[in-house]
């Protein structure tokens, strides 16, 4: 937790120690340690001093009584502490209200103090996502940003709530979790519930994105950070699990080339063109290239598909667009280093299933020309024939990769099958970059 040391006057000083990691970025936003604005920038740094807060008037802030109900809660944000800090608050508000300058000081570093550890816990980033770039992390946790904004607050009351509440989907779920615990008497909360409010904790309260819950196998498209529209999608198993990503979209492509997995040759294509020829080969339009960023095309006659079929020999095989295509018609790439995307697919079979966990990794949506409607703002028609045509989008649009497995129906909580492990044990290795590239549907 951070301390915050009284000074005269009644403000409150952050010591240089604690301003390390934020200075850093205050140093990058002024343009580099090497900047007039930087070098005057690391004195104010040093120095920071907080506004009151919480007695701005002299007296107790309303709001105050609302920290403390946030911080009796707080075990249910995965701050364990937070009882301990409320009953600290409680104390010194009640010394407080002796009028005296050192114990309303004294109050007011309480406080802040436990505001800055609160706040930290619920904007720390989701354990093992893949952030594609660090701005989709959530953001505001350095401790002097956290008291400015309090102290900046046009209300503090609407403030803390804005900021507790994370998102509709982190407040829906730990909201119903904190009610029936306060029903039953038992205020541990379940693992399962911290597992999980740690993965939606990196999703936005505003704005216009798209989630797609592994949990659910479900793709929820959202405006101004309400749901508008939503669809199934098959996820990754439980052995190539749909990783936790956090990224843009740029654009879409169209006609776009399908990349058979390694396992999908051995087990699949390999087999086919031992059992049928290479009729079965060609009329599935696949090629087999030197090199995924090559177009130069190795004569299938030339390879030795039985050692192909074993394992022994490894090909890179494309099938072209067309009907047969394992992409469909359109494919929604986004920058992550795991090379996940989702795409269309011709076979819509498998979307009557309850299970949707079947595919490599990848995400194969249910209507691919809806989400592109969305994306572009108009009906996505591609403007030739030609393989792999990408159409840049007119914004640039926020995705994210998660897994719910706690859900709210009916005003109670209740939790799907754990099938990635994720609920007990987080997927700290993706994150780690070291996960197997998946290239497949």
């Amino acid at each position: 937790m951070v301390i915050l040391h009284h000074v005269h006057g009644g403000t409150l000083v952050i010591r240089p120690k604690m301003l390390a990691a934020s200075a850093g970025l205050a140093l990058l936003a002024l343009g580099g340690p090497g900047s007039a604005q930087a070098q005057t920038s690391v004195g104010t740094f040093a120095n920071f001093t907080a506004p009151k807060i919480w007695f701005r008037s002299g007296a107790a802030d309303p709001a105050v009584n609302q920290l403390v109900a946030i911080l009796k809660r707080a075990p249910f944000d995965g701050l364990a502490t937070g009882p301990q800090l409320a009953a600290q608050v409680e104390t010194s508000v009640a010394q407080a209200q002796s009028g005296n300058p050192q114990d309303v000081a004294n109050a007011e570093r309480v406080l802040s103090s436990a505001w800055v550890a609160y706040v930290q816990q619920v904007k720390r980033p989701t354990t093992g996502m893949i952030y594609a770039y660090p701005v989709l992390q959530p953001r505001g946790s350095q401790p002097e940003l956290i008291l400015l904004t309090a102290a900046g607050a046009p209300s503090l009351s609407a403030y803390l709530a804005q900021v507790s509440n994370v998102n509709p989907i982190y407040s829906q779920l730990r909201d119903t979790a904190w009610t029936e615990a306060q029903a039953s008497g038992n205020l541990t909360p379940d693992p399962r519930l911290l597992a999980n409010l740690d993965r939606v904790r990196s999703i936005p309260a505003t704005g216009r994105f798209l989630v797609v819950d592994a949990g659910t196998s479900m793709l929820t498209l959202y405006e101004n950070g309400a749901p508008i529209d939503s669809m199934k999608v098959i996820t990754g198993t439980s052995e190539l699990p749909t990783p936790l990503i956090a990224s843009y979209m740029y654009y879409i492509t169209y006609n776009p080339y399908w990349h058979a997995p390694d396992h999908l040759v051995r087990k699949t294509i390999a087999p086919n063109v031992l059992k049928l020829g290479l009729n079965y080969f060609k009329s599935h339009g696949y090629d087999v290239i030197e090199d995924w960023s090559s177009d130069k095309v190795v004569d299938p006659k030339s390879i030795d598909w039985k050692a192909a079929a074993s394992g022994s020999l490894h090909l890179k095989i494309r099938q072209d667009p067309g009907p047969l295509n394992s992409m469909g018609i359109l494919k929604f790439p986004f920058p992550n280093p795991e090379d996940i995307y989702l795409h269309d697919t011709p076979d819509h079979s498998k979307f009557a299933f309850t299970n949707r966990n079947l595919s490599n990794g990848c995400v194969r949506v249910e209507d691919a020309k809806r989400l592109g409607r969305w994306l572009l703002g108009s009906d996505p028609v591609s403007p030739g024939k030609d393989a792999e045509i990408r159409v840049q989008l007119p914004r640039s649009t926020p995705i994210f990769l998660t897994y719910i497995t706690a859900q709210v129906r009916d005003g109670k909580l209740s939790y799907l099958k754990d099938i990635y492990g994720w609920d007990s044990s987080p997927p700290t290795q993706f994150a780690g970059g070291y996960r197997p590239s998946v290239t497949g549907q």
